[in-house]
This record gives structure tokens, C-alpha cells and sequence, in this order.
């Protein structure tokens, strides 16, 4: 069974990354979960207090991810795929974390520093990678900052932002899900100058 700190932070987490920080009250979170408002308040002193722990547990779960998705993955482009494969089954699997993720970009400071203080290893990891394999000749050479961030935009819009998607024509489905993948490794490989077959980036 969770403990009681355990539970509030989870139905935290699934109210800040689908209504919204500023929509979420610890009322309605304490009546989601059947205790009283104290009892919120004796594990955290306030509602900025619980978006801190929900945000730091947040990235934890998120970095631990994508390790093991690194830590299993081959070389070259293979380890590029294994991430936005890995986003994309969190979509699936937790789309709370990644609409978390969205709120706390949207938010700012303090909290998105937070989330980037548990994230930056990895992203520093993801530059190292980039330039290494543009050096290499492997991937057309480019700002590899630039290319992170349009991924890690593309891969947030695609798995969170459902009102838009649908408003282009999207459905939000499973399947649209797999398709929607397909076409960003598609996107991210032609902008990265990938040749599959083994032809040197243009």
C-alpha cells in the first residue's frame, strides 16, 4: 500500500499535469483522496510546497527513464530512436508526468529550474552525444542545442498538447500515437542528415 505522503503526490502530480497548477485546490485534492485538507498540510506546508516535492519526485522518475532507455540503447542514431521511442510510451503509459512537464514549463521559475536541475545531466549527456556524432561525420553538423530543444518541443506538443492535435486533425489515439513517432524519427533523422543505408550526411 502507498503511504499517505505517496498518495497525495501522485493525485498531485495527475491534477498539476492535466487541469493545471493554478486550477488544482488542496480541497478537491483532499477530497479526491478522502482525507481532510490537515492532512495534506502535515506532509506539505502549503500548495507551493506539494508542486516543489510533486515536481522533484517528477524528475527523478523522468531521469531514471531515460537512463535505462540509455543504458540499454546501441550506438549512433539507434540511441536517439530509444529516447523518443521511450517519450512516447510515457505518453501512453503516464501522460500525467508529461503534462506535468508542460505545466511546469509553462509555469517558470522556481519550478521549472527545479526540473531542469534533475534533467540537465542528461541533456548535457544528449549535447556531448550530438556534437560527438557531427564530428564523427555521422549527423549533419548543426547547433545541437537547437536540435534538442525542437525535439524536446515536438515530442511534448505531439504527446500533450490533444486540443491542438485535434484541431489539425489528429486523433487522439493509440494508434495516431505510433504514427505521430514515426513521423518525428522521420523528421529528426532527415534533419540530422541520418542515412539508414550508410551515406554520408549532406
Amino acid at each position: 500500500m502507498a503511504s499517505t505522503s505517496e498518495r497525495i503526490l501522485d493525485a498531485a502530480l495527475t491534477s498539476f499535469g492535466a487541469r493545471g497548477y493554478e486550477a488544482t485546490s488542496l480541497d478537491a485534492l483532499a477530497d479526491q483522496l478522502g482525507v481532510r485538507k490537515q492532512t495534506i498540510l502535515y506532509w506539505f506546508p502549503g500548495k507551493e510546497a506539494l508542486l516543489d516535492a510533486v515536481v522533484a519526485e517528477a524528475g527523478e522518475e523522468l531521469a531514471a527513464v531515460l537512463e535505462r532507455t540509455l543504458g540499454r540503447a546501441g550506438p549512433g542514431w539507434s540511441r536517439v530512436e530509444a529516447i523518443v521511442n521511450s517519450v512516447f510510451r510515457l505518453a501512453t503509459r503516464r501522460p500525467e508526468l508529461l503534462g506535468l512537464v508542460r505545466e511546469v514549463s509553462r509555469l517558470g521559475p522556481p519550478a521549472s529550474e527545479r526540473l531542469l536541475a534533475a534533467l540537465q545531466p542528461l541533456m548535457d549527456r544528449a549535447t556531448g552525444f550530438l556534437e560527438a556524432e557531427m564530428r564523427a561525420g555521422r549527423m549533419r553538423r548543426q547547433d545541437p542545442r537547437v536540435v534538442l530543444l525542437a525535439a524536446y518541443s515536438t515530442v511534448l506538443g505531439m504527446a500533450t498538447e490533444v486540443d491542438v492535435l485535434r484541431a489539425l486533425g489528429f486523433q487522439p489515439s493509440a494508434r495516431d500515437l505510433v504514427r505521430r513517432r514515426r513521423q518525428l524519427l522521420d523528421f529528426l533523422r532527415s534533419a540530422l542528415g541520418v542515412d539508414l543505408l550508410g551515406a554520408a550526411p549532406r
